[in-house]
């Protein structure tokens, strides 16, 4: 079968169906996975293309609603042609760009329909957009909506570019009551300046440097914030990117009153300590900054307990001088990590997910929220990934045909 060729049935010996691998056929229709039905009971006269993939283990692609595209304006950091082909490379068959980074920022319909056109013809996987919170644009909030952003994210401390300011306490309640009714989702970077002893002489090319400079305060603090939110005006709420543990608790007692609260950690939490991060080694530099072995253990708890909803990769590429790799100084480096094509390797290698371990399971009356990110089990209308040998081919059903896509580099 030829790259791009229209599929409407694939069929393995091994497909993953809830918690069990057996041979089935995945019968795409008006380009959704329509049904799921065994080997046998499907007959070869159907009069639809069929692609048999033999042993080769078909499953649910992967959503990854974290990733910063940057284009238009940036796209030499990454743009969609690069970032939607090393996404169909690592599993990922859709993927949610976050507002900033890119010029302008999605923070005004003009500038999300801007965004859309760039993207046209560029993507290999389907696409979701957020849009942004910034002080001022609070009646965009509704028109973006209405546009079909699939919700909007905020910043509670300085962004790291200046075109996408941070939010104070009006611009929140502001745009909180915007949100009000419509069901859409508020995600904050979770961190707040604290008050701080300066340090005197502290070397820049050491991590620990860095670190102590984004305490665990920090996140403690922004979350506190977003919990009252949250309950006052019962928005849906998400925090992004959490690293360090010791908000948990508060998340959880959020919840527990009544907050849509929900939250995300990072494979790069999952699977870094600070502990093993060498001098000068700024490529491993992101904000908020990967903590110690033991916050890391509390996070794997945490997220095999459900208490952490999803994992997401925070894909924050730049060009190699920010980065600042002949300096060293992790405080003059580019805060980010680009590991989008990588989420399905740790998943594979039992990373993310153990399966002999229980997990919690969506009731099937249970809403799906736009941001939900983990391997849902063949639920209807969820694109599907085919693994054969060392990269992935992704059927993404896209807005045109449902069609293969095959990355081997």
């Amino acid at each position: 079968m030829k790259l791009g060729s229209n599929v409407s049935a694939v069929k393995s010996n091994r497909v993953l169906v809830g918690d069990e691998v057996r041979p089935a056929v995945v019968v795409i229709k008006d380009e959704r996975i329509h049904q799921i039905i065994s080997s046998s009971n499907f007959s070869k006269d159907v009069g639809c293309e069929v692609l048999d993939v033999g042993n080769s283990l078909v499953m649910p692609g992967i959503v990854d609603s974290h990733v910063h595209v940057n284009e238009p304006g940036r796209a030499s950091w990454e743009g969609f042609w690069t970032a939607t082909r090393a996404a169909a490379a690592g599993g990922v068959t859709t993927l949610v760009d976050m507002p900033l980074n890119s010029i302008p920022p999605t923070t005004t319909l003009r500038n999300f329909e801007e965004k859309l056109k760039e993207a046209t013809g560029k993507c290999f996987v389907d696409m979701a957009f957020w849009g942004g919170v910034v002080p001022g644009n609070q009646r965009e909030l509704r028109p973006m909506i209405k546009a079909g952003v699939a919700g909007f994210k905020c910043f509670l401390i300085h962004s790291g570019v200046d075109e996408f300011p941070h939010v104070a306490d009006f611009d929140l309640h502001a745009a909180m009551k915007q949100l009000q009714g419509t069901g859409s989702v508020l995600l904050f970077h979770a961190e707040k300046e604290v008050q701080q002893t300066p340090e005197e002489n502290a070397d820049p090319c050491q991590y620990s440097t860095f670190l102590r400079s984004r305490p665990d305060a920090m996140e403690l603090e922004a979350i506190q914030t977003v919990a009252q939110l949250c309950l006052q005006y019962r928005v849906r709420c998400h925090i992004v990117h959490l690293s360090s543990a010791k908000p948990l608790k508060l998340i959880q007692e959020a919840r527990q009153a009544g907050a849509p609260l929900t939250v995300e950690t990072t494979h790069h939490y999952l699977c870094l300590c600070a502990e093993n991060i060498p001098a000068g080694a700024t490529q491993f530099k992101c904000c908020p900054p990967i903590r110690d072995t033991n916050n890391q253990e509390q996070l794997w708890s945490a997220l095999k307990a459900g208490h952490i909803d999803m994992v997401v990769s925070d894909h924050s590429p730049c060009t190699p001088d920010l980065k600042k790799l002949d300096s060293g100084d992790f405080t003059q480096a580019w805060g980010g990590i680009s590991s989008l094509q990588f989420g399905t390797v740790f998943q594979l290698n039992g990373k993310l997910f153990d399966y002999s371990a229980p997990t919690r399971r969506r009731s099937k009356n249970e809403i799906k929220t736009p941001h939900t990110i983990c391997l849902d089990w063949f639920i209807t209308g969820s694109p599907i990934l085919v693994l054969e040998g060392r990269y992935p081919a992704c059927f993404s059903l896209n807005s045109v045909s449902a069609h293969l896509i095959s990355i081997s580099s």
